[in-house]
């Protein structure tokens, strides 16, 4: 009996010892790195997170290009502005993919635009680009929809008449309500049971993203899938944002079709009838409701979070807060309708909603991608099928780029005679093929709705409250800690 207890483990240690060498053989053709181990590469060390300030410490110790191990598979995270904008855009084509995790796939299958690759990926986010400009993200007819959810969440917080309270719950149904707006081609009432839960879910799935449980479930799905809560949630919401989706869009193909198409649905669903036939087209109802879940998931979580540090930031600072109200009341008066078009005559407000985007820094590390072949990045040989990491946070806060990164300065944006100045390493939305596809209507989001509630109201703390801590809450996105605000209208 100990006879064969001893060669199991002598067999088992062996494999460990042949795993290791292989690894230390394949880290000779990859960026410089920490050493990983077997099975769990260098996730040990981080902890299982893959933390913004562990990746910090590490580029001073291995370069701004260097390789992580994520269990058996490398990771060449690109640390600094200069290394992600070169190493996302010289050869933007090579590292345009995206990598199936298991994970990933029990999320998308595939499909969709967030994490599909090749031709479907191509046509889905050309199709997508082409149908919100159709619909009129970045032009009034847009603006309509943004203005009209800025007055529902100013009418919802006039009737706390000041008294405190925690504005998380009323920003992200108004955010959520313009994703559903833009397409289902409706919004929900702030009392629908499903509206609730939708909101409950995508909660759910964006906590599980960059948790612990995503790597356990990488390594052991099954076991994480049916003994683990957290990724049983996770599966749970998934179906359940399905199920809604696809119930949007029966009632569609029930409903009598007018002469133009009122939102993404009905572009979509045009365009799968005009592809029908067409052996390279990609355009089916698999596509279309895991598009829509892709942009819902991407649309809300990250405005809305970032609206949250906005009033956050606004009770901490009062007197940024009274210099954007200043500019609002001299440039557009008390009840002109916010429009996207007014932040070329608001420099110092616009400036302020780069800076609380900068600052807040919500998405530290963009979505992965993965090499398509055999590539360079930086000098570095990259193999094809490598994940790549954009290190954001090292972006928006390189000393070579800002000023005074750890601070918030609103002066970043602004030249010396106070118009407003775009800045090279504002990259919040990522760069390079993959960027973000949503990008113009969450600017004309966060500018409309952030601009309107400061007309409207001024925020402060409740009595009593002498601070408030500005601490992240570390996720898959960077969340501000719960907090309560007092609205008083102005």
């Amino acid at each position: 009996m100990l006879t064969g207890s001893v060669v199991l483990v002598s067999f088992v240690v062996s494999l460990l010892v042949v795993q290791f060498l292989k690894l230390q053989w394949v880290r000779r053709r990859l960026p410089p790195g920490p050493t990983p181990y077997p099975l769990v590469g260098n996730m040990l060390q981080m902890n299982f997170q893959i933390h913004h300030e562990m990746l910090k410490k590490m580029a001073k110790t291995h370069g701004n290009v260097f390789t992580l191990w994520f269990l058996n598979k490398p990771m060449v995270v690109l640390q600094g502005f200069e290394a992600v904008k070169e190493g996302l855009t010289v050869r933007a084509e090579d590292v345009a993919g995206r990598p199936l995790t298991k994970a990933f796939h029990i999320l998308t299958n595939g499909n969709g635009v967030m994490f599909s690759n090749g031709r479907l990926w191509k046509q889905q986010r050309r199709f997508g680009l082409a149908t919100l400009r159709k619909m009129g993200v970045g032009k009034k007819d847009q603006e309509y929809r943004l203005q009209e959810e800025a007055c529902h969440l100013v009418e919802y917080l006039k009737k706390t008449n000041g008294k405190p309270l925690d504005p998380t719950t009323p920003v992200v149904h108004t955010v959520s309500n313009v994703i559903c707006s833009v397409m289902f081609g409706h919004r929900f009432s702030k009392d629908d049971e499903n509206f609730h839960r939708l909101i409950e879910s995508v909660d759910i799935i964006t906590a599980f993203g960059n948790s612990i449980y995503f790597f356990v479930y990488e390594m052991f799905p099954w076991l994480a899938s049916h003994f683990l809560a957290p990724c049983k949630a996770t599966k749970s919401s998934i179906d359940f944002v399905n199920a809604l989706l696809a119930k949007e869009l029966e009632s569609h193909k029930g409903k009598q079709k007018s002469d133009e198409n009122q939102d993404f649905i009905d572009y979509y669903l045009d365009e799968i009838d005009k592809t029908k036939g067409d052996a390279d087209a990609t355009y089916n109802e698999e596509n279309l409701i895991q598009t829509i879940f892709d942009l819902f998931l991407a649309g809300t979580e990250t405005t809305a979070t970032t609206l949250r540090w906005a009033l956050l930031y606004m009770v901490v600072y009062p007197d940024i807060q009274a210099k954007v109200q200043k500019e609002l009341d001299a440039v557009l008066g008390c009840s002109h309708a916010i429009c996207y078009e007014d932040r070329k005559r608001l420099p110092y407000t616009n400036a302020v909603i780069h800076e609380i985007q900068r600052y807040s820094n919500i998405v530290l590390i963009a979505l992965p991608r993965q090499s398509m072949k055999d590539t360079e990045l930086l000098g570095f040989p990259v193999p094809k099928d490598t994940i790549i990491l954009a290190n954001i946070d090292s972006v928006l806060t390189d000393p070579g780029k800002w000023e005074t990164p750890d601070q918030f300065n609103p002066g970043h944006f602004l030249d010396k005679d106070g118009n407003f100045v775009n800045r090279e390493a504002f990259l919040p939305f990522s760069i390079g093929h993959r960027v973000c596809m949503g990008e113009l209507l969450a600017r004309m989001e966060l500018f409309i709705v952030f601009s309107t509630l400061l007309q409207a109201f001024t925020f402060t703390l409740p009595e009593g409250v002498k601070e408030v801590s500005t601490k992240l809450v570390f996720g898959s996105t960077m969340k501000p800690p719960p907090y309560e605000l007092c609205a008083t209208p102005r």
